[in-house]
């Protein structure tokens, strides 16, 4: 059996799948904690993550009904961009600030400015710098946290975290690596010298983890750990990398012409490459992926995040959420949302904030607030697909995936606000099948039988005819005219949003 698991915002995930066939056979998850401050603070305990990966992997073993014994390679994911800073014995310096958090985007502006800009960034990295990305942070320790920065021994991402504690080594892959702002993601190396501007006092060579190319190992399962967790003493772990990397795999988006679209906690769309991608104004991030390749990505800050945080205000629960937009009308009678609850990436507010518009005496109602949360949300990720078509990705569908993924009627707001096909996957869970598939990739390599990664995609990635969701034309008509409508409230409450893409269906 291969172990999948996927650290989350919200929690972390666990998905057992047979050796041969790829079924997932038992799943489990355990919630995480989030610390935030009014200033964009986001913060949790690395600790937390290693306590919820074990009771996921218990859950999981638990659920599938075998002996962990069975387990012959383990593959991680993990959110990107958030910095785990630890000192010489691997112990945290400083709580992990997370990719959701934006305190940092003054430092961030800086460094920017200081690379020459975007296009000295894009020259450089081939990425340019957001909000949340590592590099901000790591400025930020070193002017608020002086003596936390002084002990840092090494700079690790939430899966390299996590692969450490399974290990006892310090990895990473190219993949999460791309979201640090320190990693040139064309040649797939590290920039020490960028990360120099930031931390001159720190040893390039000893904070930067050992790259592991894609297939290859990160390491075995540490003596102790395996005794543990009652696994065997040779279990493999395989390089993981980044959510959306993991995702990528985990829906089969291996090739050009598959979209794979997430509804987590934030929202990304992103595509295969082979060869890099460089949008001019760098809102697609040129990440690679953790499969060869490389992943134009955009990344959103708000779905599940401002659902969520609606319903628990209103104390729905998710069932009452999804009855809710479900009994609103399309375009929730007028009602707008800009849901930036946690800023936004695309376009870069980082200090942008929630608001509704259009309400009146006969509108504000329960089910619009709701549906405009979630309309609005879409038309985020809408204007990501739209820069992607921008740069000559059509897809034929889109791969839905996350927690929003599960609601009937998002599902058909997606298809509609974006007039492409939508299919799912049996498996909603795609970063910790796609940590499990490529923990297989790794360990049939190093047995000499490997199956190429497309042949374990197409064994594993099963789509959902229940799921599938077709555009209906009187609703795509509509939809136009509310996604016009919510540009104009984006404008007029921020005149420095340039939007650029202009869609194409």
């Amino acid at each position: 059996m291969y172990l999948g698991i996927d650290c989350g915002t919200q929690s972390t995930k666990a998905v057992v799948a047979d050796r041969e066939t790829l079924e997932a056979l038992g799943e489990g998850s355990a919630a995480h904690t989030l610390h935030s401050g009014d200033n964009g603070r986001r913060e949790q305990n690395p600790d937390e993550w290693i306590t919820a990966f074990e009771v996921a992997f218990s859950k999981a073993i638990a659920n599938a009904d075998i002996d962990a014994r069975a387990i012959r390679a383990i593959g991680v994911s993990g959110q990107q961009h958030s910095l785990v800073a630890v000192d010489q014995h691997n112990n945290p310096v400083y709580p992990a600030k997370l990719w959701c958090d934006t305190e940092t985007a003054p430092e961030n502006d800086d460094i920017v400015a200081d690379l020459g800009g975007p296009n000295g960034c894009l020259e450089k990295l081939g990425v340019v710098p957001q909000p949340g990305f590592t590099i901000s942070k790591i400025a930020w320790l070193r002017s608020y946290y002086p003596e936390a920065y002084r002990r840092t021994d090494s700079l690790l991402l939430p899966h390299d975290y996590l692969n450490l504690y399974l290990t006892g080594t310090r990895t990473t892959e190219a993949g999460d690596a791309s979201g640090t702002g320190y990693f040139d993601t064309r040649q797939r190396v590290w920039r020490p010298d960028i990360l120099a501007r930031v931390a001159p006092e720190l040893d390039p060579a000893q904070v930067l983890p050992t790259l592991v190319m894609p297939g290859a190992p990160a390491g075995l399962v540490r003596t102790n750990i395996a005794k543990r967790l009652g696994l065997r003493p040779d279990v493999t772990v395989s390089a993981g990398g980044g959510d959306n990397m993991m995702s990528a795999i985990g829906t089969g988006n291996i090739e050009p012409g598959v979209v794979t679209v997430s509804l987590g906690s934030s929202g990304t769309v992103f595509a295969h490459s082979d060869a890099p991608t460089i949008a001019d104004d760098g809102l697609v991030a040129n990440f690679c992926a953790s499969h060869g390749g490389w992943l134009p990505l955009i990344c959103t800050m708000n779905v599940t995040a401002a659902s969520s945080l609606v319903a628990d205000t209103l104390r729905m629960t998710t069932a009452d959420f999804g009855r809710a937009i479900k009994r609103a009308p399309i375009g929730s009678g007028g009602v707008t949302a800009l849901p930036f609850f946690n800023g936004e990436r695309v376009p870069p507010l980082p200090n942008a904030s929630g608001s509704y518009s259009g309400l009146t005496p006969d509108n504000f109602t329960t089910a619009n607030l709701c549906r405009a949360t979630v309309e609005s949300a879409t038309y985020g990720l809408r204007y990501g697909l739209d820069l992607l078509r921008s740069l000559g990705i059509r897809p034929d569908e889109l791969r839905l995936v996350g927690g929003g993924a599960r609601s009937a009627t998002w599902r058909q707001i997606v298809a509609d606000v974006t007039n492409v096909p939508v299919v799912g996957p049996v498996i909603n869970e795609a970063a910790a099948l796609g940590a499990a598939i490529q923990a297989c990739w790794c360990h049939e390599k190093e047995c000499g039988e490997p199956r190429a990664l497309s042949t374990l995609c197409k064994t594993a990635v099963e789509l959902d005819p229940k799921l599938a969701c077709i555009p209906i034309a009187s609703n795509v008509t509509q939809y136009r005219e509310y996604y016009a409508r919510y540009q104009n409230a984006l404008r007029q409450q921020y005149p420095q949003a340039v939007l650029t893409a202009t869609g194409g269906y």
